[in-house]
């Protein structure tokens, strides 16, 4: 069962001001796309130049301490019933921390299968779950009302 709670909605915004700040830094990933996997941050020790700009600050009323590093964050969007990236399996390790954030541009629900997991889905909003992937096997996350398979989750 998803409670929205003040701290749940202070994650979505996070999750999503890393989102946004992850795709404006161009972090394209060459394997597959159904895998997404966090890029590593930049060396603190390179040298400065003139086109380089300070990174830009994430708002957060919360510090980012409070919100743990995930493992893997699997990051999904839907427009007019179309899943991007495309329908596959995405495969963790047993005893990963997971993200799942899924951005929908009509309101839904999120549903991880197996952990019993969801999300609210404002239209529009990204929403998330996180959880630790303690159960091995194959997994359908979905979306309710509209029934899409966003993807097959490989636990191994």
């Amino acid at each position: 069962m998803f409670v929205r709670t003040p701290a749940t909605r202070t994650r979505a915004a996070l999750a999503a001001s890393v989102l946004t700040a992850l795709l404006l830094t161009g972090c394209g990933q060459g394997d597959d796309p159904a895998v997404a996997t966090p890029s590593p941050p930049p060396a603190s020790a390179a040298p400065p130049s003139a086109a380089t700009t300070a990174p830009t600050p994430v708002v957060s009323p919360t510090p980012s301490a409070t919100t743990p590093a995930v493992d893997r964050e699997i990051t999904v969007t839907i427009a007019k019933r179309r899943v991007d990236p495309p329908t596959g399996r995405v495969a963790v390790n047993k005893g990963e921390l997971v993200r799942i954030t899924v951005t929908s541009d009509v309101s839904d629900e999120l549903h991880v299968h197996g952990y019993d997991l969801g999300a609210r889905l404002p239209a529009g909003t990204p929403g998330s779950v996180e959880f630790r992937a303690d159960k091995t096997g194959l997994f359908e996350v979905e979306t309710h009302e509209t029934e899409l398979v966003l993807f097959q989750l490989v636990v191994r």
